[in-house]
């Protein structure tokens, strides 16, 4: 099957490409990028749009890369281009040949499907990608019905949120730019009790919580924690620790928790 060849840095395909690891223009252009052999494979394998694909000789001189870009190009244009050029448009310090422009999904509280026994994760001003990421992973492993991100946290279609993800970010409802108020709404709304995870004296340890019901599941900043609107609101919970840390990273929390979700659900 033939691709578009594409040779000059300049060409208007790879200059978009490059533009997208910047927020300001991803929003503007309603695009983010994925990158790597797995991760271009769990899009395509998806229900997400893809707008167009640079792959390199490299890659379609192997078996994987080759069958990889071949069913790409019976949903999208598929340009092959130079290693110098991938370059260019790439993120990744080792880049494995492919990268695609996808079109965002963005999807509101309304959009979310009513469940009989939901669990949500909401990420409140959570900064760090990498966290953003892992917490969207994790919460997909676990089986929680959506993430729901507040204003203020990282962007999920950012380089290093959709690496992180490791494909999770196309299977599982996301909804960005939300207030606290809106939150605690849709919970109340929902019937779901509100968690919020807090180092609290008033707290209760997340091991007496029963999370076998609707709930909501509120991590907060790294620095700061969860915001006082969510305070207020919410039950406050802690992960008890007998050790000399002071406290557990956001990533880790949310792993704790969601799995201790998990074991109620499931197992009793």
């Amino acid at each position: 099957m033939g691709f578009v060849r594409i040779e000059s840095v300049d060409n208007k395909k790879i200059k978009l490409a490059a533009s997208l690891h910047q927020r300001k223009n991803r929003d503007k252009e309603g695009l983010f990028l994925a990158e790597g052999v797995r991760l271009c494979e769990m899009v395509a394998e998806s229900l997400w749009k893809i707008k167009f694909a640079l792959v390199t000789d490299a890659l379609l001189a192997t078996e994987r890369g080759k069958a990889l870009a071949d069913k790409l190009a019976d949903i999208a244009e598929v340009c092959l281009v130079t290693e110098k050029v991938f370059l260019k448009a790439a993120a990744t310090e080792q880049p494995q040949g492919i990268l695609l422009s996808v079109e965002q999904q963005k999807n509101s509280l309304q959009d979310l499907q009513a469940e009989e026994n939901p669990l949500y994760v909401v990420l409140d001003v959570v900064q760090d990608p990498g966290n953003v990421g892992t917490i969207i992973r994790t919460a997909d492993a676990a089986g929680a019905s959506a993430v729901l991100c507040t204003k203020g946290t990282a962007d999920v279609f950012s380089d290093k949120v959709v690496r992180s993800t490791m494909g999770s970010l196309f299977h599982l409802p996301i909804i960005g730019g939300l207030q606290p108020e809106e939150v605690i709404s849709f919970a109340e709304e929902g019937g779901c009790q509100l968690l919020v995870t807090a180092l609290d004296e008033s707290a209760r340890p997340l091991y007496e919580r029963k999370l076998a019901g609707p709930t909501v599941l509120v991590f907060g900043n790294e620095g700061n924690g969860v915001s006082s609107e969510f305070l207020s609101a919410g039950e406050k919970t802690y992960i008890p620790m007998v050790g000399s840390a002071e406290s557990l990273n956001v990533g880790v929390s949310a792993a704790v928790a969601l799995f201790e979700a998990l074991r109620q659900r499931r197992y009793g």
